[in-house]
């Protein structure tokens, strides 16, 4: 089969061959590829970010957002047939450990991640476990959903954190209306009654977010004076909750300015370190949250909204052999959403 992958780090991927996945285990899944979500992360990766905490040996496929469709399962497979459209979740997780026993499998003490630490989904065909697979509506397709498996289901999981302490007549501002940000305001719109702000530096882009629901725009620059347009809006008192999906660039120290006393700020892009005083942390009781993808519940709930309409990506998509070129885009800027490969 085809297979993309990371050969070196600073280095253009490959696209190689490599032998198909097989069933070793009863509970063991492999999918036909249907649709691949390219991430920033998939950036990262080649430039060497992840090296050190993933530990995974070059030459291996990435990709870590992905639908399809059942090819072949183990023996104690149940409830879903070959055939079925599928998307999975990123996590591989072995359910008997503390975390999975409350369902907190996000953080399984043995999980593997796909396009992480082992082969990933830039290929034509994926194993992964019955653990990881959720079954779509008819009404969806592999292409319509698969960057709803890792950009999707971190920015629900992000919402969804705020969306439970946020009232109607409070504010959350966003920053990044990008891939992730365009389903964090759609999630927000579906399950908060809360005014959204919703900053970004390209006027597209926050075209997008007032189509999606965003109540306010500001556009975002250099110098941080969009902090200054933020607050009237909050009626000077700031807002209750921050969700970055951007963290680059100085606007995470910025964007904490925009938080009223005790707010709560959600990091989920990532890319720069905060330098915040311990000072002002104390004195406003402010609270800086982490961010890393979602449960498998989370993402069966993020499936919920998308067969109802309340979420849809907005892709650009490119075949499987364009790999690099999708790379290329979505590192200059030219992806409004999500870019997937179809293999």
């Amino acid at each position: 089969m085809k297979v993309v992958r990371v050969v070196e780090y600073h280095q253009n991927l490959q696209l190689d061959e490599a032998p198909e996945p097989k069933i070793t285990s009863p509970l063991d899944v492999i999918v036909k590829i249907g649709a691949a979500g390219v991430c920033r992360t998939d950036i990262h990766i080649l430039e060497g970010q992840w090296a050190d905490k993933s530990g995974v040996k070059l030459p291996y496929t990435i990709g870590h957002e992905n639908a399809g469709w059942v090819h072949a399962k183990g023996d104690a497979v149940t409830g879903i047939e070959v055939g079925d459209a599928v998307i999975l979740h990123p996590l591989v997780t072995c359910g008997f450990c503390r975390a999975c026993r409350f369902g907190d499998d996000v953080h399984c003490e043995n999980s593997t991640f796909p396009g992480i630490n082992v082969d990933g989904g830039y290929a034509e065909y994926l194993k992964t476990t019955a653990r990881s697979v959720i079954k779509l509506d008819p009404k969806l397709k592999p292409a319509d959903v698969a960057a709803l498996a890792d950009a999707g289901l971190t920015a629900y999981h992000a919402a969804m954190k705020a969306a439970k302490l946020l009232r109607p007549s409070e504010f959350c501002v966003i920053i990044g209306a990008g891939g992730l940000g365009h389903i964090g305001i759609q999630v927000m719109k579906a399950i908060s009654g809360a005014t959204l702000i919703v900053i970004d530096r390209n006027t597209a882009a926050l075209d997008l977010a007032k189509q999606l629901g965003a109540d306010h725009i500001v556009q975002a620059d250099d110098s941080g004076s969009f902090v200054e347009k933020v607050l009237p809006l909050t009626q000077n008192k700031g807002a209750e909750a921050v969700l970055d999906f951007v963290a680059e660039s100085g606007a995470t120290a910025t964007g904490i300015k925009m938080l009223r006393r005790a707010g709560n700020y959600y990091v989920v892009g990532y890319g720069e370190n905060i330098n915040i005083p311990t000072i002002d942390m104390i004195s406003t009781e402010i609270n800086i949250i982490g961010n890393l993808v979602g449960s498998y519940n989370d993402l069966v709930e993020l499936m919920a909204l998308a067969e109802q309409g309340k979420v849809k990506l907005h892709t650009t998509e490119y075949k499987l052999e364009d790999f690099q070129r999708a790379i290329d885009d979505l590192s200059n800027g030219k992806v409004r959403g999500r870019a997937i490969l179809v293999p």
